[in-house]
């Protein structure tokens, strides 16, 4: 498939969690800086992130939590792709175009308040009329818009759908020591919970690129993602 290159980078838990509970005043980039034993090695991860894609991919659901629809710092060097139907506002919007280079907002909502800001000239609004196309859009980011590159930091509902439609190349996870746990908060891969032998085609093995011990115990881990999935046969 003819599309970008993709990377999914992300912080999470040992047990997998890229939050710390299941409501939004649980996050992990506020609730890991007042943990000792994993706030002091926090700074390696956002030294990493500063080395990513010039092209973000994420949901307005994890913007509104962090607070863009209030404030956004400027980052006029980036270039922001965020899929969303019903958590920015028009002040989230007006903060992000005002903030970044470039603007790609996904949605199927027509009535989505990024429409009354379309005459911005770094906004590039994307609409499904039903449901997002996801193989579609993204061949559309590498040769319509020409997007080489894309860092995923989307939530794991969102990561799942990637995953499952094979739209994700490489996971660059950074580990930070320390167990959450929780059956309802959020990790790196949600989504349907797979059931049948069919759905086995969803599993995808991992080829180690790279592993990095970091200071204070994080890890800094990078896989290939093998998207073809073979299954053995019972004999």
């Amino acid at each position: 498939m003819n599309k970008p290159k993709t990377t999914l980078f992300m912080l999470m838990s040992v047990d997998g969690k890229i939050s710390t509970g299941n409501k939004n005043d649980r996050d992990t980039d506020l609730d890991f800086h007042r943990i000792y034993g994993v706030l002091e090695g926090l700074k390696q991860y956002y030294d990493l992130e500063q080395q990513t894609d010039l092209h973000s991919l994420n949901t307005g659901r994890v913007m509104a939590k962090v607070g863009v629809n209030e404030k956004f710092k400027d980052m006029s060097f980036m270039n922001f792709i965020i899929f969303d139907n019903t958590h920015l506002k028009k002040t989230g919007i007006e903060n992000l175009v005002n903030n970044l280079k470039k603007l790609y907002l996904i949605t199927s909502n027509k009535n989505h308040p990024a429409f009354t800001c379309k005459n911005k000239e770094n906004l590039e609004i994307i609409y499904y009329k039903n449901k997002i196309n996801f193989v579609d859009l993204f061949k559309n980011f590498k040769e319509k818009y020409s997007i080489e590159n894309i860092t995923i930091q989307s939530g794991g509902t969102m990561n799942s759908i990637f995953l499952r439609e094979k739209l994700i190349d490489e996971v660059s996870i950074v580990v930070a020591p320390v167990l959450i746990g929780g059956k309802d908060t959020h990790t790196l891969i949600d989504g349907r919970t797979l059931e049948t032998d069919e759905d086995l085609k969803y599993v995808k093995a991992l080829e180690l690129i790279n592993m990095d011990k970091l200071k204070n115990s994080f890890l800094h881990l990078k896989y290939k993602i093998i998207n073809e999935t073979k299954i053995k046969n019972d004999c």
